[in-house]
């Protein structure tokens, strides 16, 4: 089977693991970008990519790289491409652009001039012109432009993957599913000890650390991917992948999602229900400030809000508690925690065995370790604990890992007539009385974008979020009863 250039795109932050997925996987010739890893594979690997990866957003398949110097080049250049083997007669496509360029500027201009270039050259050779579907297109395209060079690549996933079909329902800026994987993964959890996270919201954590555990592939809940509409998409060969449960484990522990408000508790025994994952998976309606040391070895990964798009009152008591918690009630295991600010940080009173930067939409996150034990470090060495694997201490280790000014850094106000106000009542300390007024006018016009933009921020299109509760051709019925397209296997139970 023939081998060629894949490219599957990521968050800032992800690009290791998702080259360490893909080398498990199989594929050749992995290499790390930014935001992408690049490797090569056949019409098997591509397939297995979009439906195993647990860390991709998207998996292109370059057809093209050319220099463009200006639009009419771009139009040439894309002119030059044989259209008719990827865009059949009868169907539509649509044309997707990423642009960090002096001499494109406006990547709307450079969607335009593709189309052009495609249209035109059906228009001359049959007299007839292919149609442009932006909501549900055949054939999707996506051209990346850096200054003059330009990658015009085939969409082989459609939706973004994050979107893996089990959501019935959400909360307010709900975790990226796709992020909650790469944390999961980041931690080297696989199902070796309970796992609990005490702020779940709408239940993406559990049920992500789940899929991991089992070695479920994530692509099993959705409707389609892109590459089935292709002119070469081989049904027979995507119907074994799919029906291969060879690599599926039995989890012999449980996972928790605790949270203390009641709708997202709700939302989350939805979302798992609809995963058919209730039997691993228990969610209750619990405060962490009345958590408890957990019967079994377990550890502890959570995403608290950190007062961007959720607000919360008392946000620095909200962490201290989070401190108190893990000293008191979790010697003995380990906890990970995303969070955004410093001060957040430092209220946990904690030290963190490893600090992590990862991206959450658009803020620079942290991604920290704490290894709790009881009594002294020395002691705890001693009897064999480890505060920091070799793999941990090579990435403390990397210089650059942040960038030098974060907005990270900046401090909340701790005032107490702010204690229990909204978060976006807050203001930020500076050393300068002078720079003062300045800094809350940037801040204010940074908060006025993050509020213009989506939660998730992964290049898709507008689009709404397809229901589970629909007809899927794949999975239908209850969590007892996901019958197949193929008749290999008539029923699967998780």
């Amino acid at each position: 089977m023939e081998e060629f250039e894949l490219i599957a795109k990521t968050f800032m932050g992800l690009e290791q693991v998702l080259a360490q997925e893909l080398t498990q996987l199989g594929a050749n010739n992995v290499q790390i970008g930014r935001r992408m890893v690049s490797f090569t594979g056949n019409k098997e690997m591509m397939y297995r990519a979009n439906f195993q990866l647990h860390t991709a957003i998207r998996v292109l398949k370059p057809i093209a790289h050319f220099k463009a110097k200006s639009a009419e080049d771009m139009y040439d250049e894309v002119k030059k491409i044989d259209w008719a083997q990827y865009i059949e007669k009868g169907k539509t496509f649509s044309v997707d652009s990423v642009v960090y360029s002096e001499e494109f500027k406006n990547s709307r201009f450079v969607t335009y001039k593709v189309k052009d270039a495609i249209v035109d050259q059906f228009r001359e050779r049959t007299g007839e012109r292919p149609n442009i579907s932006v909501s549900n297109p055949d054939i999707r395209l996506n051209i990346h432009i850096a200054e003059d060079k330009a990658t015009l690549s085939l969409d082989s996933s459609g939706e973004s993957l994050h979107r893996r079909g089990y959501r019935q329902e959400s909360v307010e800026a709900p975790l990226n599913e796709v992020l909650a994987a790469g944390m999961i993964l980041m931690s080297g959890w696989s199902g070796e000890t309970d796992f609990i996270d005490p702020m779940c919201g709408s239940g993406t954590l559990p049920i992500e650390a789940l899929l991991i555990a089992r070695n479920i592939s994530p692509g099993v809940f959705r409707k389609e991917f892109a590459f089935e509409k292709w002119p070469d998409f081989d049904q027979e060969l995507f119907d074994m992948i799919y029906n291969d449960e060879s690599g599926e484990r039995e989890f012999e522990h449980h996972i928790y999602g605790y949270d203390v408000d009641m709708k997202a508790v709700n939302t989350a025994k939805r979302n798992v229900a609809a995963a058919g994952f209730t039997r691993d998976i228990t969610i209750e309606n619990r405060d962490f400030k009345t958590f408890e040391k957990p019967a079994n070895k377990s550890i502890i990964i959570t995403n608290p809000p950190y007062g961007e798009r959720i607000s919360t009152s008392n946000l620095l008591g909200t962490y201290k508690m989070i401190g108190e918690r893990l000293k008191h009630q979790f010697m003995g295991n380990e906890a990970w925690i995303l969070s955004y600010r410093e001060e957040c940080f430092r209220e946990i009173g904690l030290k963190p065995s490893i600090k992590i930067p990862v991206y959450n939409g658009s803020l620079e996150c942290e991604f920290r370790k704490y290894q709790m034990f009881d009594g002294k470090l020395q002691n705890f060495r001693e009897e064999g604990g480890v505060i920091k694997t070799e793999a941990e201490k090579k990435e403390m280790a990397t210089k650059h890992r942040f960038k030098k000014n974060r907005e990270f850094k900046k401090r909340l106000d701790e005032n107490e007539e702010n204690a229990n106000a909204d978060i976006r009542s807050f203001t930020f300390h500076s050393i300068k009385d002078s720079r003062f007024a300045a800094e809350k006018e940037d801040e204010a016009r940074r908060r006025k974008r993050r509020d213009g933009k989506r939660a998730y921020r992964d290049d898709d299109e507008r689009k709404p979020r397809r229901s589970f509760k629909q007809d899927n051709p794949r999975r239908k019925g209850s969590e007892n009863d996901r019958r197949k397209t193929s008749g290999k296997r008539a029923e699967r139970k998780f």
